[in-house]
């Protein structure tokens, strides 16, 4: 029987990452694998997971690699004792495949893990859910601008931010570091997977653009998002007779446009409502009152149901690779606008919403009204068409399973 080792910080399925880890493990257990995820201890938050699991560290490691990371800049270079621990179970389970998705979350070594990887002779799938294996610090740079990933970090303008450091700047070693301990691996056993063309292009500039590359876009749950019916939905949130422009988001930043809400709430008309989902107390404080902010919807059905009844989906985000958010949108038969900003134009057809410029609200309020004037039911079935062709996960994960043996056929040919 086939063995899957998935890496990644998170296993709870309240978070983007984890819930596609859990689920491409359930699909290869399906087609006869055995599926195990390793993840770093006490970041579970889960009752049950139908595959094995492998628990990084514990909290100590955690709590040194996080003192690590915020006085020296040394993300990924602490938890050495765990790593090697996690090396000998990998030694002892002997998997056919690795895959990762990230080693950012303070308890993995990134040089003893990948010391380990590059002569272990087992196929890698290393999912790129953002842009931190090959910068010198940061997760995402487009909001800040900075291109120094391209030729080698320093003096890093987002040292405070994930992974913050308050003291040191080691961006430029840290670009070193990974630069040497990724590109150890051989090309022929590396196959880096992109979830959007817009990070596969940037990645043709890294250090890693020597390797394989297989884009596969992530996937939703189209039985979950779905449409319903928006009326009733309108009444139990008192909005009848408004017209409802929905934002979701799990962090409310300005990277995420929540300024560009706020900006944008004063130009509305009184039949216009914005929804924000995610808002927490003290942003609440912030917005206008035609501004409803909602701090979590109870579950994902009523989240789903927000979604069906809004006119339009708005994500004026500043930095993006491939936002789940807008597929949701759409399965439920909403169209998105959104700003013209990494992976999040990739769902964007005619048919599904509009791109406009980065920071033009203008664009963005005639693009809501003209999506108001041609009504709901222009969009919400060709949305939800796309939505069924594109976005299904059980056949986004199916390329990951296909993936697996090509590589798994092709290292035993060799």
């Amino acid at each position: 029987m086939k063995r899957l080792l998935q890496i990644n910080p998170v296993l709870r399925v309240n978070t983007s990452t984890g819930r596609i880890m859990q689920e491409i493990g359930e699909l290869a257990m399906q087609n006869g694998w055995e599926s195990y995820i390793a993840y770093s201890y006490g970041r579970d938050g889960i009752k049950e997971c139908k595959s094995r699991l492998l628990p990084v560290g514990n909290r100590w490691s955690v709590l040194k690699h996080g003192v690590a990371t915020r006085l020296f800049d040394r993300h990924g270079l602490a938890s050495g004792t765990a790593t090697r621990k996690f090396i000998r179970q990998m030694e002892e389970l002997q998997p056919d495949i690795i895959h990762i998705h990230n080693i950012h979350g303070y308890f993995l070594n990134y040089r003893l893990l990948f010391a380990y990887l590059s002569q272990c002779h087992i196929p890698i799938v290393w999912t790129v859910h953002d842009c931190w294996l090959y910068t010198g610090h940061c997760y995402s740079y487009s909001y800040a601008g900075c291109q120094k990933w391209q030729s080698g970090c320093r003096y890093c303008p987002q040292k405070r931010e994930f992974p913050a450091s308050l003291w040191l700047d080691r961006s430029q070693q840290n670009y070193a570091d990974k630069k040497e301990a990724f590109t150890s691996v051989p090309r022929d056993l590396l196959t880096i997977v992109p979830v959007s063309q817009w990070i596969r292009e940037e990645m043709a500039h890294s250090f890693l653009h020597d390797y394989e590359y297989h884009i596969i876009h992530n996937g939703i749950n189209t039985e979950t998002f779905k449409l319903f019916n928006a009326e009733e939905i309108k009444l139990r949130y008192q909005l009848q007779g408004k017209h409802i422009i929905l934002g979701v988001a799990s962090i409310w930043s300005k990277e995420k446009g929540l300024e560009d809400f706020i900006r944008l709430a004063a130009m509305l008309r009184e039949d216009e409502v914005i929804v924000l989902v995610g808002v927490k107390p003290k942003e609440q404080r912030l917005l206008p009152k035609n501004i409803i902010g909602i701090a979590r919807t109870g579950n994902i059905e009523q989240l789903a149901q927000l979604y069906s009844a809004a006119d339009v989906f708005v994500n004026p985000t500043w930095q993006d690779n491939y936002p789940t958010v807008n597929m949701e949108a759409i399965a439920c038969g909403t169209p998105v606008v959104t700003y013209r900003t990494g992976g999040s134009i990739e769902t964007i057809t005619p048919s599904t919403g509009m791109v406009v410029e980065q920071g033009d609200l203008n664009g963005v309020l005639e693009a809501v009204r003209t999506i108001e004037s041609r009504g709901k039911g222009y969009y919400a079935q060709p949305c939800r068409n796309y939505a069924l062709a594109h976005f299904r996960k059980e056949e986004r994960y199916a390329d990951y399973l296909a993936l697996y043996d090509q590589l798994i056929q092709r290292t035993n040919t060799r």
